[in-house]
């Protein structure tokens, strides 16, 4: 068994070498097409010059990349970008019970793996970023100076709609997406949590359906439990997002009164929905009159060309109700959240005022002073490569130590992505056997109020990439292979 516990070998981590920036900016390429498959890669001597590195760093790179599967060296002739890999298939269209029903989640799941977490060494559970990722001095010093020049807001309650400074910042970013609304349309909320709470009271009653991607976050799934409503899971693609046609076929009999969707890279499965596909979901609930509650939380975490436009860039009736936040992009501990709510607009800040009031001003004029000097699009360039070369390396790894039939969706943006095992294979069981070695991981049933996807996972990709990491990948790939020979045995 390996030792995760004990630290890398080298002075310094692995992540922080020459050699092994080089060798991820050659993997972005490649994965982004810049660099075409079976295209020749420039020789060790001239990518030194070019580079200003010496002979063995680019040697290491590209022995790195060479363990990737990336690329191959060929005799006489130099490296080239491999024109075949051996990439698992990815899923197909999700199959969930066509039935609406109560959620209802295992009340022992989570204090029992809460409990093992300071045993966890290696994470892919918990989709939360590194703290090192963010931009937590340039926060500090922000909000210093904002104490400094205004300490009246330490005293100020501010309003339930939030910040007139913050409001008037986020309309702007809008407008890179196609938005076309007011500072005074949006809201500020207690992060994305308080706002899906707030719209999901605002359109439903105890007893109502709520159609849901299937898979779909847990977290969702614990509130419409709290508020007792029931789920109705719509077959979802890994790749394109939720089926418009089989969500026609449900929302027929008018029994649905909401929906809840996260177009741009979902979160279990990292699904980007096409424009097409948002156009034809936003008209077709706008008929039938079903509100859209739409969870852009990850729609920042695009890895190249331009940022997809939320499902709300097609709303024109007001049904649909934006949801965002700051919390996994800059600030987790400032709990900054935000809803763009339509034509709900009213109820759902009457409903703030009841829930929270307000959130603090100092935290707000913070955000909002970072959004005006372009601090936030700096730090978003460097997250989202980061969350790319870490999601790239995963895959990678996942690719060397899995078996063969593993299923896995290689995502467009995000820092999570969903495999799917063999069918022998229980992960609820392989959880269990993890959590023992310090490895953590998220099982597939916690994602489906039918309990579904017993032999899926998945795997968020949270801080920088390690050999430990690596070899947390391997462990799990034996258990795996493990679980799968034990089935066979048995039959």
């Amino acid at each position: 068994m390996t030792d995760l516990s004990l630290p890398d070998a080298s002075l310094r981590r692995k992540t922080e070498t020459l050699y092994f920036q080089l060798a991820g900016e050659l993997a972005q390429a490649i994965q982004s097409g810049v660099l075409q498959l079976g295209e020749k890669l420039p020789s060790i001597r001239k990518l030194s010059a070019q580079r200003q590195v010496s002979l063995s760093t680019v040697m290491e790179a590209y022995r790195e990349l060479e363990d990737r599967g990336l690329i191959e060296a060929r005799p006489q002739s130099g490296f080239y970008v491999q024109k075949h890999r051996n990439g698992f298939s990815a899923p197909e269209l999700t199959q969930p019970p066509q039935q609406a029903r109560q959620v209802v989640i295992d009340p022992m799941w989570l204090p029992a793996t809460l409990a093992r977490l300071h045993d966890i060494k290696i994470d892919f559970g918990f989709a939360i970023l590194a703290p090192a990722l963010f931009p937590n001095q340039q926060l500090q010093r922000l909000l210093a100076q904002v104490t400094r020049h205004s300490p009246e807001l330490i005293a100020d309650y501010g309003r339930p709609a939030g910040d007139v400074e913050l409001r008037r910042q986020i309309a702007r970013r809008a407008l890179n997406w196609g938005g076309q609304f007011e500072a005074e349309e949006i809201l500020i909320t207690q992060g994305a949590i308080e706002a899906l709470n707030l719209c999901l009271r605002a359109v439903t009653q105890p007893g109502d359906v709520v159609a849901i991607e299937s898979p779909s976050y847990f977290g969702l799934l614990q509130i419409l439990e709290s508020f007792q409503l029931k789920a109705l899971e719509i077959p979802t693609h890994p790749q394109t997002g939720i089926s418009i046609e089989a969500l026609e076929l449900a929302t027929r009999s008018g029994e649905v009164k909401a929906c809840v969707l996260l177009p741009n890279f979902s979160n279990p499965l990292g699904s980007l929905m096409p424009d097409e596909n948002k156009k034809c979901l936003v008209e077709l609930l706008a008929e039938r009159h079903i509100p859209l509650i739409e969870d852009d939380l990850y729609g920042e975490f695009y890895y190249k060309g331009d940022r997809p436009r939320p499902a709300k860039a097609f709303d024109k009736e007001g049904n649909v109700m934006l949801i965002s936040s700051f919390t996994k992009t800059v600030a987790p501990g400032f709990r900054i959240g935000w809803v763009v709510a339509g034509r709900y607009h009213q109820k759902v800040e009457q409903l703030k005022f009841i829930n929270t009031f307000s959130n603090a001003m100092p935290l707000q004029r913070t955000i909002a002073k970072f959004l005006e000097s372009g601090g936030y699009d700096h730090h978003l360039r460097r997250l989202r490569r980061a969350c790319f070369d870490q999601v790239m390396l995963a895959v990678a790894a996942i690719e060397r130590f899995f078996p063969s039939d593993t299923r896995l969706h290689v995502p467009q943006g995000g820092y999570v992505f969903w495999i799917e095992l063999n069918a022998a294979v229980d992960t609820l069981l392989l959880l269990q056997h993890a959590l023992r070695e310090g490895i953590s991981f998220t099982p597939g049933p916690l994602f489906s109020p039918s309990h579904s996807y017993r032999n899926c996972l998945r795997i968020c990709c949270n801080e920088p990439w390690s050999d430990r990491h690596e070899q947390a990948i391997a462990r799990l790939g034996e258990l795996v292979q493990q679980q799968i020979g034990e089935a066979t045995t048995i039959r």
